[in-house]
């Protein structure tokens, strides 16, 4: 095990043992046992083995609130995942949720197979599959059937994000060859699985000729943005995320009236991994009539939404979802409006299991939007 490379690689050896990380990582605050200076101590003083075999590996959500605030720039999301590699190379693993059948699902689309993931599609909208523009609708279709029990349609949001596109003159590819993105993979330290997706998603849109990519979820865009190039080198083709796009061409689109209250959740990878913060709201505020407020903890300081990976999701990820939709109540808003598919589902298992405790109602950015797009603008 290369522990030194790993040191020198995420800048851990440089910490100062100061705290900073622990005091604002939303983890510690459930579980008091947690600490990511201590998680990093136990590799600087030559016992990894104790860090491995340790279930505290596989606590911490990536969510980079520790690194926002550390005065040696120590990322320690990317000590996290290099470690769990070295832990998966050991025959150690983190507690995975829902029986594993997302990594299932992942694992099964890194190797052949033919898929019908495209069957969300209605006669309304416009797609091809040659062109400029691809949509990488990543696991919405999977969602759809694993989550059914939340009564959430993940597909819908696809379906609003096409509408969005048209309404745009925007006719976008979308394809049955397409595999999941491959980000929660790595972040459970496989490896070997990404890459092989890595490789077949660039290749698949590459193909297309599209060169312009388009995201819905902030993980599939930051593991194109940030990941992918490890891989497979420099991308050949843009890559963006649908708000991005849509605060670029707001004055283009005409909405309908709303009479609504929302708040706005920053999804990690979206906000403090890609610095996408005022998009979503440029978006959100376009709407006449909605009246965005903001949770206590917004933009680079927002609450994780608890749970990443599906792996560890018990009552730290509950304490720390609950926590969230406490501060979004407390906002006066009675909607939580988000641009990722996995916050949606955690923090929507999580209002499930609170019952009546929250008056609160979650949804994606691209469906409120779709929902108040005038008729004569579709």
């Amino acid at each position: 095990m290369d522990t030194e490379k790993i040191l020198h690689q995420t800048r851990a050896n440089y910490c100062l043992d100061c705290g900073k990380c622990t005091g604002s990582c939303p983890v510690t605050r459930v579980d008091a046992t947690y600490s990511p200076r201590s998680t990093i101590e136990r590799v600087l003083a030559g016992r990894p083995e104790e860090l491995i075999d340790n279930t505290h590996l596989w606590s911490c959500l990536t969510c980079r609130r520790c690194s926002a605030v550390c005065p040696s720039g120590v990322d320690y999301p990317a000590f996290v995942i290099a470690m769990r590699i070295e832990a998966r190379n050991s025959g150690v693993e983190g507690t995975y949720a829902h029986n594993a059948i997302m990594q299932q699902l992942m694992a099964a689309m890194a190797h052949p197979l033919q898929q019908n993931r495209t069957g969300w599609l209605t006669d309304d909208l416009e797609t091809r599959q040659q062109g400029e523009d691809f949509y990488f609708v990543g696991c919405l279709p999977y969602f759809d059937v694993v989550f059914a029990d939340l009564g959430i349609v993940s597909t819908q949001t696809a379906r609003s994000a096409v509408r969005l596109m048209n309404a745009l003159g925007i006719v976008p590819v979308v394809s049955d060859d397409e595999r999941c993105c491959g980000a929660d993979l790595l972040l459970n330290g496989e490896e070997k699985d990404f890459r092989r997706l890595a490789e077949i998603n660039v290749q698949v849109i590459a193909d297309s000729g599209a060169q312009r990519v388009i995201f819905t979820c902030p993980e599939g865009y930051n593991a194109f943005r940030n990941d992918y190039p490890d891989v497979v080198g420099e991308l050949p083709f843009e890559v963006v995320h649908l708000s991005e796009l849509l605060a670029e061409h707001l004055d283009e689109l005409e909405f309908e009236p709303l009479d609504e209250v929302v708040t706005y959740h920053d999804p990690c990878r979206l906000g403090r991994y890609m610095g996408v913060y005022e998009p979503p709201r440029a978006a959100i505020q376009a709407v006449p009539g909605v009246e965005l407020v903001e949770m206590r903890h917004n933009r680079e300081k927002a609450l994780c939404c608890g749970s990443t990976g599906w792996v560890n999701c018990g009552r730290c990820a509950k304490g720390i979802q609950m926590t969230r939709l406490g501060q979004a109540q407390a906002s006066s808003a009675r909607r939580m409006i988000t641009t990722c598919p996995k916050c949606r589902i955690h923090l929507t298992c999580a209002l499930k299991d609170a019952g009546a405790e929250f008056d609160l109602k979650l949804e994606d950015l691209t469906d409120l939007l779709a929902r108040s797009l005038k008729v004569g603008n579709l």
